[in-house]
């Protein structure tokens, strides 16, 4: 064990965090003063390499200022997702005026959360979960975290390891991102831990009569408890010549590698719809030098989700990286001898295009499920236990949960949110409840836009937009019955992680008060 000097104890203001360098290394830490005392933790998140300083800490946690990953500021323990490990903690004393730090001799930037392994003769138990994306991924972790020793069983239509499916649209479409990168844990993590995975095969069957799963092989396993986090079925376009080849959608793996292999070879894309898979993958299609059109039926991309101007800068940054777009616009046929060639809209217009990605949305996977009423649009609806039927629990992109601001329920297809609803959901299959406080959370990066979405408004009366919308330098507030429902932001990632932490807390300002731009939110978390 090393000591080293990391600064005098005036130089750590309470209730802040600051970042030092060690000496003569490129290792850093992250120095945080809580009422009076002194904590270090790895200075950098544990999911895409975030400099926590540039974060927030609140309540005795910080917050990751990229992708909103929670951190116990003590202890360094996991809180929140998308981040998997936690951080390391280190020892610290103070010696005169100064802050000491007691370095092991092998520094580390990560670590494990504690976990149990499976020892089914203590737990006889077995805890089913059918999916293996976000939620199911999360479930089977916070299962181990919190003691459950019984086995599991993770089930997946696809044949891949849970992986980091956001970033299909995102670096790994564009080249940026290499295949080893995609899997969320190695081989070795499923082993160690007791968690077994049935790849490539599809429920067929969940009876919650009998208590029993029956896979398509005609396998049929039995449960103490279950877990649907099926997610979504990407949407097929039921259009004239939808057939021909190279018309793909974007859900999985290998349909990314399809696409990829395809891309290699063509210079003009379509792309049906504008949504944030859409939109993602036009961004990206461009950065591997395709001429893109996107064909879409709203008037401004993202008009629904953020309003008309926050929409327009979006279609506005795209245009400037050369997409074109054909808007208010319906697909009547797609045309080409064997494989598509142009996509005639409904006004007669026709695109040129060799490949066409189609993103008009997904439909929750839940048709094998018997004896459990279905919402009209395919989800499930649970209780805040996540909770849809005796021993059947349902998370993720098919879940339909009571929303903390109004009470209202609603699916939400964000890869955090469902790793967050997993999570709760495995805690209360253990039947160790937890109030469900969830901020819904995810960002998009598109054109050059790092643009980040905190809370949920399917509808609002008014925005509140403090900064440039033009300058893509902002935060919007929409507001719904005098409360701040969400909020949307470009270049403002602290205060974005702020936000998430005063809707946490229940501290958001009114409208009446965001009113005034001149507000500090960072300062109102600690009060």
């Amino acid at each position: 064990m090393k000591e080293v000097i990391v600064g005098k104890l005036e130089d750590f203001k309470d209730n802040e965090m600051k970042t030092v360098a060690l000496d003569d290394s490129d290792d850093k830490v992250l120095i945080s003063r809580i009422d009076g005392e002194f904590f270090a933790v790895s200075a950098f998140c544990t999911h895409y390499g975030a400099p926590l300083e540039k974060g927030i800490l609140s309540d005795g946690r910080i917050v990751c200022p990229w992708h909103h990953a929670c951190f116990n500021a003590k202890t360094g323990d996991l809180m929140e997702p998308p981040a998997l490990d936690a951080l390391v903690s280190y020892e610290l004393k103070t010696q005169g005026d100064n802050l000491v730090l007691m370095l092991p001799e092998e520094f580390k930037g990560r670590r494990k959360p504690e976990m149990s392994k499976a020892e089914p003769s203590i737990d006889k138990r077995t805890f089913i979960i059918i999916g293996a994306g976000a939620a199911g991924y999360a479930a089977a972790q916070a299962l181990r975290e919190n003691g459950y020793k019984g086995r599991i069983i993770m089930i997946s239509r696809e044949n891949k390891l849970p992986y980091d499916r956001p970033n299909l649209s995102k670096e790994y479409l564009s080249g940026e991102a290499k295949e080893e990168w995609m899997p969320l844990r190695s081989e070795d993590f499923y082993d160690e831990y007791g968690i077994e995975t049935v790849l490539g095969r599809k429920v067929v069957r969940l009876d919650g009569s009998t208590n029993t799963v029956r896979l398509d092989d005609g396998t049929e396993l039995e449960y103490d408890k279950v877990l649907v986090a099926t997610g979504g079925s990407a949407r097929k376009l039921d259009a004239p010549g939808s057939g021909l080849e190279n018309i793909f959608t974007l859900r999985s793996f290998s349909d990314a590698d399809r696409i990829i292999d395809s891309a290699e070879k063509i210079s003009r894309a379509a792309v049906i719809g504008a949504s944030f898979i859409g939109m993602e993958t036009a961004h990206n299609l461009t950065e591997r030098g395709i001429s893109v059109t996107v064909i879409g039926r709203e008037s401004v991309p993202f008009e629904k989700v953020f309003g008309a101007e926050i929409g327009g800068m979006f279609k506005t940054e795209h245009e400037n990286n050369g997409v074109t777009f054909k808007l208010e616009r319906k697909v009547s046929e797609f045309k080409g001898n064997g494989k598509v060639e142009r996509v005639i809209l409904d006004n007669g217009d026709e695109v040129e295009a060799e490949l066409v990605i189609v993103g008009i949305g997904v439909e929750p996977v839940t048709d094998f499920i018997q004896g459990l009423e279905l919402d009209p649009d395919g989800g499930i609806k649970v209780d805040e236990a996540y909770r849809a039927a005796k021993n059947i629990y349902a998370a993720g992109d098919i879940a339909s949960y009571p929303d903390m601001e109004t009470g209202k329920h609603v699916r939400i297809e964000h890869w955090r949110t469902a790793e967050q609803e997993g999570i709760h959901a495995a805690v209360n299959m253990l039947e160790n409840g937890i109030p469900s406080i969830l901020v819904p959370f995810f960002w998009t990066a598109q054109a050059g836009l790092n643009f980040r979405y905190v809370g949920h408004a399917e509808s609002w009366d008014y925005l509140i937009t403090w900064g440039n919308v033009s300058n893509k330098d902002f935060i919007t507030f929409f507001v719904s019955e005098g409360k701040v429902l969400a909020a949307g932001g470009n270049k403002r990632d602290r205060e974005m992680a702020a936000i998430e932490e005063l809707l946490r807390l229940g501290k958001m300002p009114n409208p009446d008060k965001l009113k005034n731009t001149s507000l500090n939110l960072l300062k109102l978390i600690n009060k």
